[in-house]
């Protein structure tokens, strides 16, 4: 069987696989870690084995790289990209910055290396409120890439923010209707929504949660049933962690191609050093955005 060789190659490279709740169910069989975009990040730095396969996108593996530059880091399908990363280049974070420079710049982790570097903090959907409260009050924030998370946190933080215009493909085709629909068919599910959705659909949820706070709010929630309002590859990890429960995907799937193009075979060849992409970030932007990535962990503490 193919996950016998993973496993006898992991062993044999000394390597770990790292995945993101996203990632197809087999691929989250065969990881030693499966978390969220803030998880990965605080996991890929104890990392001591000298290989690291990641299964997500290559935001993510290019983050590891950056916090553990002692690992080799292998993303097993080089064309798995994000939209939203690919939003906004670093020319255009220049003239944002140029056009409010009292701001400080807090981009979200779905950014590329050269965005990160630009940037004096960055964050995930799981603390971005967090870091933004702990931020100068003085001052105002520039929130890049995603405008609707963004949003949210400017919501919950009653900060001065300006926001760029990206946003997650997936996240964005949710609309109102799909909330009122899930909540006829399945009136006792409590709804949770991803910040990355737009805010007339987020005011209609009834948490508003990254996927790691998904994972914790279902596992210590009394409630038996949830419809989950997210890219549907964490209802496979929400199922597993609560046999007990039950979880509803919102209406027509919310599917991110990119997560889903990793497989088995990705991963073994990867592990074989015949297939995947050694992931290298040119060491000054490296630098520089280990500072707002390392800056993230501190404030997250």
């Amino acid at each position: 069987m193919i996950q016998d060789e993973i496993e006898r190659l992991k062993r044999e490279r000394n390597a770990v696989i790292l995945a993101h709740t996203y990632q197809p169910a087999q691929i989250q069989e065969c990881a030693d870690y499966v978390g969220d975009s803030y998880g990965l990040s605080v996991e890929a730095v104890k990392v001591e084995a000298s290989l690291i396969i990641f299964c997500g996108v290559r935001f993510m593996a290019e983050t590891a790289a950056i916090l553990n530059p002692s690992r080799k880091v292998i993303l097993p399908e080089p064309d798995a990209g994000c939209p939203m990363a690919d939003m906004i280049s670093a020319d255009d974070l220049v003239k944002l910055k140029n056009r409010y420079p009292d701001h400080l710049v807090m981009c979200y982790v779905n950014s590329t290396a050269q965005i990160k570097a630009l940037s004096d903090v960055c964050c995930t959907s799981s603390n971005a409120e967090r870091i933004a409260r702990k931020l100068s009050q003085g001052r105002g924030i520039i929130f890049v890439p995603d405008r609707h998370l963004g949003s949210w946190v400017a919501e919950r933080t009653a900060r001065d923010m300006v926001l760029w215009e990206g946003y997650c493909p997936v996240h964005n085709t949710i609309i109102p209707s799909m909330l009122h629909e899930a909540r006829r068919e399945h009136p006792d599910a409590v709804i949770l929504i991803h910040p990355e959705a737009p805010h007339e659909c987020r005011i209609l949820a009834d948490e508003v949660l990254s996927t790691g706070g998904m994972c914790d709010f279902a596992a210590k929630s009394d409630a038996l049933e949830f419809v989950i309002a997210t890219e549907r590859g964490i209802i496979y990890t929400l199922k597993k962690k609560n046999p007990d429960k039950k979880f509803f995907p919102l209406g027509v799937p919310l599917v991110c191609p990119d997560m889903k193009r990793i497989t088995l075979e990705a991963v073994r060849d990867a592990l074989e050093g015949s297939g995947g992409e050694h992931v290298v970030v040119e060491p000054a932007v490296a630098a520089a955005a280990r500072h707002s990535l390392e800056k993230m962990l501190e404030l997250s503490r």
